[in-house]
């Protein structure tokens, strides 16, 4: 309950909408503790067509016998057609306050939605890119969804009850005391009442127990759902070219299968809940009715007074069954605030160095001193001993086979990993002095798998910045050779690209990554692999984007085919994550080495 005491931080900043919800509530239980006031005269005077008696009652208050003449001195129709105007009345404003009563609290529980939500959009923003590599997506976003949704229930249900029933109880409590003490109910009725209480809190707590590892479950599966969705949809491609639809199909029905019956043993559970109650409830106004119908019949009870206090009793019930409902609906809820609070309490292993610096400007070299890395303690080594000097205006190549350590070793420059031994410095100052988002903004990257966002051409190109002239966006485009075809778009620059940027080739994806690494303008560049997987055509235009890019800037480039860094200044050759090779194309070729291995692979034949 811990991690649900702390979940309750998100309720603080919405207590005014608590406090009228608690004034709504107070007014509708009031109206109902009256209602069942009624009841009285109604049988007493009206229906039996007596007057009230207090039977057995000695020395009664004076203001209850002022009340009781009162209303026996009224006309049988005139009394009967003002309790009906009454309980009309009374009926309205109760419901009235109800519907305010349930639109504050669902408010309350939508706030909460909208709050917690963010909170966990903007820590996986926060996050290092390790924590994506153990996590996966259908898994992230299962959280964001559907965990929260049973916690927002929680609050809108199980805080509405938390508040309200109690209200309830008070009310018809001191009603059925009132009735009680002044209508000479027996001790054995209030017993059998008192009775009641565990009788229905007990059973529903057993049940509750089980309820919190069953949700754990309910939840875990639904992630797998989740991520079998989004890997289908993905790859969508590769399922149907391999024509694994049956195979995945069966996939996904397994994990289908499996949430359905965590939730039915779920929903059987919770079922059981509102029968047991009501049996439990049945039972004891059976013994009520026993009991207290024998008084009517011998003339010492009233009969109005009786009614009304099986009503109360009645009444009594439903709020002793919320309230230990309640307790099943919150051990729910921790099972997901559990899972919520394993995010928002991880992390950034990447950290932001207290007092750093702003990285204002690029001026002299970048360099990479005995830099060592793996992706976690303890595992595999990706980097050993790296050392690596680049002047700025400079263009140094990474080439080496597939998984050598290319891209992980560009990526430690705007600091996305953190190294575990070594240092990467920028004019001479090490990166983890300056603050993160000042040494990223002067990076620009361009990534074999272009990234692009289901939103315009525009904003895709001045991404981050929603307030970007038109002119300035048109004039990146045309140096990355993406104007023409864009303006051929039916919507030019307003134009949608899709999931994924899905409606475009994947050369115009690459161009649109590349202006907008232009529009960024920054001193140093990272290209991934930038023209690889395109055709002859869209590589050509892909390839004088990246020179124009290119010039005047800092570039890192990885790439497998030599031919497009052939005129860098310095080429690195990696080897089991190590520098086998550093020189020129053509002192490269030289030597009998790794690089003209690679480099004849590529050219033999051609």
């Amino acid at each position: 309950m811990k991690d649900y005491i702390r979940f309750l931080k998100f309720v603080k900043p919405h207590l005014w909408i608590i406090v009228i919800a608690i004034c709504c509530m107070v007014v509708t239980s009031g109206m109902g503790g009256v209602s069942l006031g009624m009841i009285i005269p109604l049988v007493d005077n009206i229906l039996s067509g007596r007057d009230i008696s207090i039977p057995g009652t000695h020395n009664p208050p004076q203001f209850l016998v002022e009340i009781i003449d009162k209303i026996n001195s009224f006309p049988k129709i005139a009394l009967l057609n003002w309790l009906i105007i009454l309980i009309t009345c009374i009926f309205l404003i109760k419901e009235l306050f109800l519907f305010f009563q349930t639109y504050f609290m669902s408010k309350l529980g939508q706030s909460v939605l909208r709050d917690v939500r963010l909170a966990i959009y903007k820590k996986l923003l926060a996050l290092s890119n390790d924590f994506y590599s153990e996590m996966q997506t259908g898994e992230l976003v299962s959280r964001v969804t559907f965990d929260v949704g049973i916690i927002v229930n929680s609050i809108t249900e199980g805080l509405t009850d938390l508040l309200f029933q109690p209200i309830q109880l008070l009310v018809y409590l001191a009603m059925l005391m009132w009735i009680k003490i002044y209508f000479s109910i027996s001790w054995a009725l209030t017993f059998v009442t008192i009775l009641v209480v565990p009788l229905v809190v007990y059973p529903v707590i057993r049940i509750a127990k089980k309820l919190r590892k069953i949700s754990t479950a309910t939840q875990e599966s639904m992630s797998d759902i989740n991520s079998s969705l989004f890997e289908t949809i993905y790859g969508i491609n590769i399922v149907k070219s391999f024509c694994a639809e049956d195979y995945q199909t069966q996939k996904f029905s397994l994990y289908n299968q499996r949430y359905f019956k965590m939730l039915m043993k779920s929903v059987k559970r919770m079922a059981i809940i509102n029968p047991l109650g009501e049996f439990v409830g049945v039972l004891a106004m059976a013994i009520v009715l026993w009991i207290g119908g024998k008084g009517v019949l011998k003339g010492h009870l009233s009969p109005g007074a009786f009614i009304a206090f099986l009503a109360a009793l009645l009444s009594l019930i439903k709020p002793f069954k919320r309230l230990s409902r309640l307790y099943a609906v919150n051990l729910q809820a921790v099972a997901a605030i559990t899972r919520v609070y394993k995010i928002l309490d991880r992390t950034p292993s990447v950290k932001e160095k207290e007092g750093a610096v702003t990285f204002n400007g690029f001026r002299d070299s970048i360099e990479f001193r005995d830099v060592d890395f793996s992706y976690r303690e303890g595992g595999a080594v990706v980097l050993k001993d790296v050392n690596l000097y680049i002047p700025k205006g400079k263009i140094l190549a990474i080439v080496g086979l597939s998984g050598v350590g290319k891209s992980t070793l560009v990526s430690l420059l705007p600091r996305f990993y953190d190294l575990k031994k070594g240092n990467i410095l920028i004019d001479k100052r090490d990166i983890k002095d300056f603050t993160l988002r000042s040494l990223r903004e002067r990076i620009g990257i361009v990534l074999q798998e272009t990234i692009l966002f289901n939103d315009s051409v525009r904003n895709n190109i001045a991404f981050g910045d929603p307030d970007a002239r038109l002119e300035d966006i048109i004039k990146a485009a045309k140096v990355a050779n993406a104007h023409d075809f864009i303006v051929k778009m039916p919507d030019g620059y307003n134009a949608i690209v899709g999931d994924r940027g899905i409606r475009l080739s994947g050369g115009e994806k690459q161009r649109i990554a590349i202006a907008r690494a232009l529009f960024k303008d920054p001193p140093i560049l990272i290209l991934d692999e930038a023209t690889s997987q395109l055709d002859s055509e869209s590589e050509r235009l892909v390839q004088e984007a990246i020179d124009k890019l290119m010039a005047h800037r800092t570039a890192l480039v990885i790439a497998h085919r030599l031919s497009t860094v052939e005129h860098a200044d310095n080429i690195v050759v990696l080897e089991k994550g190590r520098i086998v090779e550093s020189g020129t194309h053509s002192e490269l070729l030289g030597h009998s080495g790794l690089y003209k291995r690679l480099h004849e692979l590529q050219f033999e034949g051609v």
